[in-house]
């Protein structure tokens, strides 16, 4: 096997309260496509997963080169650096003889992450309560939509986490506890009706909707037009907003109450496959004269 093409889905995490641990994956997709030899001018994210590939899998490296493509936007909270280190790690691992399994190959994104929020949902789809190896999974109806405001602006993690108090009034945790229990129940129970109300948080939202300034007036205009609720997705700069019902009146009012700032809005659903072996290219073979 000389190629292997590999698509990752984009994912939504935190889901408000559920901090680091609650992830569903998304219906929006990057392919990466892992190629032996060619040029190996690999961006550092590919480097560092194929290093810890090698490292891990025992395999002997071997010169590749990675070409990612698709509509997950970088930067947005929505788990673009997921879709390029699975989508280097299951191309190499094919390339390989698949020296790793599944859940291996989720273990060794969550770690170069540093959280398995978003790793667990692209990895094995649906919504994922993610704590440390093992995730808990559940698929997600085609009914529940996600309605996902996406602005011209990026925010990093790395700088969002920065801003985080050391300390929250216990009061805060309690009910953030309890929302993230709420919503973990409707997910499981596929009675998405109960996650009306509970994406109230006091561990990110309050300090990270700073970077996002029309992220209330937003989270209001969605719940006013039909929405169950809404979130700042990952870190930011996405907002979601999850309905059963009127999906396209809550994009459109998303979008009214960002006021002059340049957003775009998508509606989708979640992705309950996760990362998919698209397909290969095997070297031709030349048949043998019969004797």
């Amino acid at each position: 096997m000389q190629q292997v093409t590999v698509r990752v889905p984009a994912s939504t995490s935190n889901l408000g309260p559920g901090f680091d641990c609650l992830g569903v994956a998304l219906r929006i997709y990057n392919t990466v496509t892992v190629r032996r030899g060619g040029p190996a001018n690999n961006e550092v994210m590919v480097t560092e997963a194929a290093n810890l590939f090698f490292q891990r899998s025992g395999c002997r490296a071997f010169p590749f080169s990675a070409v990612v493509t698709g509509d997950v936007p970088v930067s947005r909270g929505l788990g673009s650096s997921v879709t390029v280190r699975l989508g280097v790690m299951h191309g190499l691992n094919a390339l390989a003889s698949a020296p790793l399994h599944r859940k291996e190959i989720f273990q060794l994104c969550a770690e170069l992450e540093g959280h398995p929020d978003n790793a667990a949902p692209a990895e094995f789809g649906g919504f994922n309560v993610a704590l440390g190896a093992k995730p808990q999974r559940f698929n997600v109806s085609a009914a529940l939509k996600f309605v996902l405001l996406v602005p011209d602006f990026e925010v990093r993690t790395s700088e969002a986490r920065i801003i985080l108090p050391r300390r929250i009034a216990r009061e805060g945790a309690v009910e953030s506890c309890g929302n993230a229990c709420m919503i973990t129940a409707a997910f499981a129970s596929g009675r998405y009706e109960n996650l009306r109300g509970v994406f109230r948080d006091h561990l990110h939202q309050p300090y990270r909707k700073k970077l996002v300034p029309f992220f209330d007036d937003v989270i209001s205009a969605a719940e006013d037009a039909g929405a169950l609720g809404g979130f700042l997705s990952g870190s930011g700069s996405t907002i979601a907003a999850v309905a059963l019902t009127s999906a396209d009146t809550v994009a459109q009012a998303m979008q009214d109450a960002a006021g002059t700032a340049r957003t775009r809005a998508i509606v989708t659903q979640a992705d309950n496959q996760g990362a998919l072996l698209l397909q290969t290219r095997q070297p031709a073979f030349k048949s043998r004269k019969a004797r």
